[in-house]
């Protein structure tokens, strides 16, 4: 059998796993060292995943995603997303659909230390969703605010998603934490602006919230000093190369503990439970990454990045168009599985593409990163989406889908906006 036609077979073999609902990093794991094994031989196939899964799991670089893991952990079991909120809401609530912005605003915190789209959007649908629902935001707005301002988990540092990114590339995960700086401030501004425009064309649709003393102001703003001061110093010395992202991580996770203890937020339960869900979740993370290298020697050995760049350039559509076309794919990928498996399974493939048409590689991570953001909340599928259904049952996954349609318009426009201006995402890694 071919090369070619052993890697035709080892994609439709994936994807039938896949469908078959078998976990991500297993079914490339079984097709890599299989196609591996058909090619060069069965001995080299078995020696390769010993030497992969070790090598995987001891390298310092690696690292990063475990530290920001337990950062994450330990900042969300702390209760610091329901002070982030209660922060945003004294200061914009009493503004027509205050609590939609104080929603985005809140996100956008959270996201900036737990790094997860999916704990930001499953935290806030059980703690802004019932505050909406109590001062009369309809259902469809309340769900899909929320599930928008879940998806900057995935673009503010440290994204777990920038950090596997850049360990398949080998790009500095310094330089991408920092990259997705800019595009994640414009995300919360876009998206705060969608929710203003909303009350604007509908004025009766969203109601205004209770105003707060300037006393409840100060008070609110006191208690978000320890996570915003947590954030400034990790990628602030990130920024001005204090530390390595590993080294980051591991003082983001010990400033984590240290200011979780100090401020009487963490329990010996608490604790225990934050080691177990970060060791459980970076469990998941290092299958998947063990697997996706795994089916990268497979596609080495076959060739298949480099006769994809072939074909791709070969089109004649210019690299923009080609890039659009790799964009219109992450969207219909997006209805089908997750934003890591997305990346893991197609940066191999895609990554010589945009480097032989000239992109730059930090701006391209950032760009994907946020296509995959709209796939976690863009119909049928949207990961994002699944969440709340769980965590708010009442609330119909049409009723949710209706509320987010104005996010995705918006996410499509600030798409647009970030390949006119790179500019935007590369300003401050060009500064470090």
């Amino acid at each position: 059998m071919s090369a070619d036609a052993v890697a035709i077979t080892g994609f439709v073999v994936l994807f039938v796993l896949m469908l078959l609902r078998v976990p991500v990093g297993m079914a490339m794991g079984l097709v890599g060292v299989a196609g591996y094994g058909c090619i060069v031989g069965a001995g080299p196939a078995l020696k390769m995943v010993g030497i992969t899964s070790m090598r995987t799991v001891t390298d310092y670089t690696f690292g990063v995603i475990p530290m920001f893991l337990l950062m994450g952990a330990l900042v969300s079991t702390s209760g610091v997303s329901r002070e982030l909120f209660r922060a945003a809401n004294t200061v914009v609530g009493h503004l027509k659909g205050g609590l939609g912005i104080a929603t985005v605003a809140a996100c956008g915190g959270f996201a900036a230390i737990s790094g997860s789209s999916v704990a930001t959007a499953a935290t806030f649908s059980i703690v802004a969703y019932p505050e909406m629902r109590r001062y009369g935001y309809p259902q469809s707005f309340a769900a899909g605010v929320i599930a928008a301002g879940g998806t900057l988990g995935a673009m503010l540092p440290p994204s777990i998603v920038l950090a596997v990114y850049g360990i398949i590339t080998q790009q500095d995960i310094g330089k991408l934490f920092v990259a997705g700086i800019g595009p994640g401030m414009l995300a919360i501004a876009m998206y705060m602006a969608t929710v203003a425009i909303i009350g604007w064309v509908r004025p009766n649709f969203l109601p205004k919230g209770k105003p707060a003393t300037w006393k409840e102001r100060l008070a609110g703003l006191r208690d978000v000093w320890a996570p915003a001061a947590l954030f400034a110093f990790v990628i602030g010395g990130l920024y001005g190369g204090l530390f390595t992202p590993t080294e980051a991580g591991g003082v983001g996770a010990g400033g984590a503990f240290i200011l979780g203890l100090v401020r009487r937020r963490l329990s010996p339960a608490q604790i225990r439970d934050s080691l177990l869900q970060a060791t459980r979740t970076a469990a998941a993370v290092f299958t998947v990454l063990i697997g996706a290298l795994l089916f990268g020697y497979f596609l080495a050995v076959t060739q298949t990045p480099q006769k994809v760049t072939e074909f791709l350039t070969s089109l004649g559509l210019g690299r923009y168009g080609v890039l659009v076309l790799i964009m219109l794919m992450y969207l219909v990928l997006g209805c089908l599985m997750d934003a890591m498996a997305m990346i893991i399974l197609t940066v191999p493939i895609i990554f010589p593409v945009i480097t032989d048409l000239g992109f730059d590689p930090i701006w391209f991570g950032v760009i994907i990163v946020m296509t995959v953001e709209l796939g976690l909340i863009h119909p049928p599928v949207g990961m994002n989406v699944f969440v709340i259904k769980s965590v708010i049952p009442e609330v119909s996954f049409s009723t949710i889908f209706i509320g987010v349609l104005p996010f995705i318009l918006t996410d499509i426009l600030r798409l647009a906006i970030l390949i006119a201006f790179p500019i935007i995402a590369l300003y401050l890694p060009s500064r470090m």
